[in-house]
C-alpha cells in the first residue's frame, strides 16, 4: 500500500475545491518555486542527486583568458531562458528558444558539434531538471 495515499486523497480534495483561477495561481507559484530551486542547484554545479557536474575540459594555455574559468551554464539558468508557467492542471518549467537544444544535449549526454570547425563529440551528462526530496 502506498504510504502517501491518505495525504494524496486529502490534497486532491483541497485542489478540487479551488476555483480555476486559484488552481492557476497555485501552479504558477509551484512552477516559480521549482525554477528557483533548479537555478540554485545549477549555480552550485550539482546534479539533482547531489553529485557535481563533470568539470570542463582543460584548455591550452594560449586559449582565450577568463572565458573558460567561468562557471558552466551561467546564462542558461537566468529567467530569460528558463521559463516557469502554470495552468489549471500543470506547472511547467522549460527552456526557451535555441537554448532548448543545448539543454537537451547536456541533460541526456548526447553527441554535439560545439563549433563549426570541431567534430561531433559526446557531451558529459549534466542534468538540469530533476526533483529529489529536501
Amino acid at each position: 500500500m502506498n504510504d502517501f495515499k491518505p495525504f494524496e486523497d486529502k490534497l486532491s480534495g483541497l485542489i478540487a475545491a479551488l476555483s480555476p483561477a486559484g488552481r492557476r495561481r497555485m501552479t504558477v507559484d509551484i512552477a516559480k518555486k521549482l525554477r528557483q530551486r533548479q537555478q540554485q542547484r545549477i549555480k552550485s554545479q550539482k546534479a539533482p542527486d547531489g553529485s557535481p557536474f563533470a568539470p570542463r575540459k582543460r584548455q591550452p594555455v594560449r586559449a582565450k583568458k577568463g572565458r573558460i574559468k567561468r562557471e558552466m551554464f551561467a546564462k542558461l539558468r537566468t529567467n530569460r531562458y528558463m521559463k516557469a508557467t502554470g495552468n489549471d492542471s500543470a506547472a511547467v518549467v522549460e527552456f526557451t528558444g535555441k537554448v532548448q537544444r543545448i539543454a537537451r544535449v547536456h541533460q541526456l549526454g548526447l553527441k554535439d558539434k560545439p563549433s563549426p570547425k570541431s567534430g561531433r563529440r559526446r557531451v558529459p551528462t549534466a542534468p538540469y531538471f530533476g526533483v529529489l526530496g529536501g
